[in-house]
């Protein structure tokens, strides 16, 4: 059973990776020159937040993930839970996601959204796939992890980010009040 997961894991990144180069390639052959403006700054709106997820988790794991000496930024050894991974838990998934966004809002046209969703839809069972392994690697941490910050959904991510800080604050300020009182 092992081996047909990883099998079908490596199908999964293999479809994602071919579509996400066609999708990139036909954008530069079907760009629409009459394509809506607005949207295509919207386009690079998504572009600047795609580079950020997609680059500032190497940084991140590097420096808090407990990573050994020689090896790549993903070999962590400790769950990082700060940063941008307080927000997301897969944002360099989350960018891969973004950049077939990118690709359906510059181009605007039909075959490269076609090509782009299903791309996006295969990034989402990538990250899922990611979950199941965090749960085999750091156990009920990782499941705690999974119930307070959302898998790809930044908006959310962020709104519960800015929850909790303000649910600490209040706690430690009322903290702090019940120690000036006794």
């Amino acid at each position: 059973m092992t081996e047909w997961k990883r099998h079908g894991d490596t199908l999964v990144w293999a479809a994602w990776s071919v579509l996400t180069i066609l999708q990139t390639l036909l954008s530069f052959v079907l760009y629409n020159q009459e394509g809506v403006e607005s949207v295509r700054y919207l386009a690079w709106a998504v572009w600047v937040v795609m580079c950020i997820f997609g680059i500032v988790p190497i940084f991140t794991l590097r420096r808090k993930g407990g990573v050994p000496d020689g090896k790549g930024y993903v070999h962590t050894t400790a769950l990082v839970d700060t940063g941008v991974y307080a927000v997301v838990r897969h944002p360099q998934y989350l960018s891969f996601m973004l950049l077939n966004l990118f690709l359906i809002l510059v181009a605007q046209h039909w075959l490269i959204t076609l090509i782009g969703l299903p791309a996006m839809a295969l990034s989402y069972l990538i990250a899922l796939d990611a979950d199941r392994f965090g749960v085999e690697r750091f156990g009920e941490e990782y499941t705690r992890y999974m119930q307070t910050v959302p898998g790809t959904n930044f908006p959310l991510g962020l709104i519960r980010l800015l929850r909790r800080r303000t649910t600490h604050g209040r706690r430690t300020h009322s903290s702090e009040s019940k120690l000036e009182e006794e």
